[in-house]
């Protein structure tokens, strides 16, 4: 499957007042060439065909003075004068131009100032077609301009997007890559700072640890008092869970443990959801429980058969973008590191998923994919008091 990328869509070029268009390209030439002047002669009317004027400077080529041994130096010195180049720059903010259009606009052009052009550039807010261009490149043949080009949607964006004019794309379209690379790369510094952070005070990359961890919402007011949370034990906005180890992009939590069954045929399987296995003794809220149930359901589990008896185990992963702060002391509630991220309304603090595990045997056992569809009804509603099955 392919993995979607992040685009920048097409320039809106036809969107810009004509004026401003014509500006946008006037500022995109003036470092095309070394100019003595570059006119907005399309803003004054009456223009002849030109947009926009300009007059190349020419530096004259390296002479050197042979003098006649009978003549003055300074006689024999040949005089050296090279005009500038004139060119012509054409805007049309056009969402399209066709071959007969184009070769209109070239021949409106003034007859004069067609022949004293050294060079074109016409410019379009559209694409231009191969049979528009081979034209264009006929008509500048025929008039003997020297040197000509032909920008359209393709190449005004080709020279927007270089970094030289990244201003020019931020003030006339609010886009800047700069800006973007500027955030990727402090975006990926504060990354890599957080998994340094989480490698130093959780543990190593290659390491297996059951660290206990409080993963907390900065924005719960309420912390530590899980009682002003009426359904604080579906939707916390804080809980202690296990650090287990690291993934490509973040560190994975262990969610919570339960007393499992996995039948002989290695398929099927049900599991205890009333109460989670791992909770940690000075945990400050654990999940609410029926009373006895825990004891209950362990003497129950206790007397399936070995190869059956399994565990569950669901693991969430936080990635360490999502991280926004790690306090390595914690507090006097839970004197562990404390996880500081936002919580999803739905998906709690694991937005991205959790993987389950069902495992007979301990971590090198029996494993199955513990599929919905394969889960039957093995574990009862309810339990015989503990000293009745005594």
């Amino acid at each position: 499957m392919a993995i979607p990328t992040r685009t920048i869509n097409p320039l809106h070029f036809e969107d810009l007042e004509p004026h401003r268009f014509e500006d946008l390209v006037r500022q995109l030439v003036y470092d095309f060439r070394e100019w003595t002047a570059l006119e907005a002669t399309g803003r004054q009317g009456s223009d002849d065909g030109f947009d926009a004027r300009g007059w190349e400077r020419v530096a004259p080529p390296f002479h050197r003075t042979v003098t006649d041994e009978d003549e003055p130096e300074e006689e024999a010195t040949a005089e050296i004068k090279i005009e500038d180049r004139v060119w012509l720059i054409q805007c049309k903010r056009e969402k399209t131009i066709t071959p007969k259009k184009l070769s209109a606009y070239l021949n409106a052009i003034n007859a004069a100032e067609a022949d004293a052009l050294y060079g074109l550039i016409f410019v379009a807010a559209c694409d231009f077609s191969k049979k528009a261009r081979d034209e264009y490149r006929k008509w500048c043949a025929e008039k003997g301009i020297a040197e000509f080009l032909i920008w359209g949607r393709a190449e005004l964006e080709d020279i927007l997007f270089q970094p030289k004019n990244d201003h020019l794309l931020f003030g006339y379209f609010g886009i800047s890559l700069q800006i973007k690379r500027r955030s990727a790369r402090a975006a990926l510094r504060s990354m890599l700072a957080t998994k340094r952070q989480t490698i130093k005070y959780l543990g190593e990359i290659e390491e297996f640890s059951r660290e206990p961890v409080l993963l907390r919402d900065p924005e719960a007011d309420s912390y530590p008092d899980s009682d002003k949370i009426a359904d604080f034990d579906e939707r916390p906005l804080w809980r202690v869970y296990d650090f287990v180890g690291h993934y490509h992009a973040g560190i994975k939590i262990l969610v919570r443990t339960h007393l499992a069954y996995l039948a002989d045929d290695g398929v099927k399987w049900d599991f205890e959801a009333r109460i989670r296995t791992n909770s940690h003794h000075d945990d400050p809220w654990p999940v609410r429980v029926e009373d006895n149930l825990d004891a209950k359901a362990h003497k129950f589990w206790n007397e399936i058969p070995e190869r059956n008896r399994a565990t569950l185990e669901i693991v969430g992963f936080v990635r360490y973008e999502d991280i926004l702060a790690i306090d390595e002391d914690g507090d006097e509630m839970f004197p562990h590191p404390h996880i500081y991220l936002r919580f999803d309304p739905e998906f709690g603090p694991f937005q991205q998923g959790v993987i389950v595990d069902l495992a007979v045997g301990g971590r090198f056992g029996r494993t199955a994919s513990a599929e919905e569809k394969d889960r039957v009804e093995f574990f009862p509603k309810s339990y015989p008091d503990v000293e009745e099955r005594a």
